[in-house]
């Protein structure tokens, strides 16, 4: 049974390996972070929907840097996510989503170009996030022709968030 579990963890890795090997080579959201901050919560199921992100625990205020140059497309406050971000790649195929930020970076706005490690915002809780757990929720998105913010398809951030870990080292 044990050899089963550990098939099944070891299958599991292969998946999330293969679909962030299309992913570019991604900085930090947070500069500082260990193996031991990430927890891969892609597929976990969050008040019955799969989360689709990966949640980093950090104290509010830390700096959320850009994880890849591009573009900011969209700034938005909702419900869930409270204040958030939406960074497009340089070649508009990727959609990086930062949410639940205590607040944005001071110059920030729309169609501002922004670099690897560039500060765009604050951890925070905002949204439906836990008020007692600040967390950056961390998601990336395939973009469709359309080129829309608000859909693509889902990828787990997970493994390129640990070899970013690993290059940093």
């Amino acid at each position: 049974m044990r050899s089963l579990a550990c098939l099944s963890g070891i299958l599991a890795l292969c998946a999330a390996l293969a679909s962030a090997q299309s992913l570019p080579e991604l900085t930090l959201p947070i500069q500082g972070l260990q193996l031991s901050d990430l927890k891969d919560t892609f597929e976990e199921v969050h008040n019955g929907h799969t989360h689709e992100a990966i949640d980093i625990i950090a104290p509010k205020g830390t700096l959320i840097r850009a994880v890849v140059s591009g573009t900011i497309r969209k700034l938005f406050l909702s419900k869930p996510g409270g204040n958030t971000i939406y960074q497009f790649d340089e070649a508009g195929v990727y959609c990086y989503y930062y949410a639940h930020l205590d607040r944005y970076a001071d110059n920030l706005r729309e169609g501002m170009r922004v670099q690897p490690g560039d500060v765009i915002g604050f951890v925070g809780s905002t949204g439906n996030a836990d008020q007692r757990t600040p967390h950056l929720h961390f998601a990336v998105f395939e973009l469709g022709p359309e080129k829309q913010w608000w859909r693509g398809k889902a990828i787990n951030p997970y493994p390129a968030l640990v070899a970013a870990v690993q290059r940093a080292r």
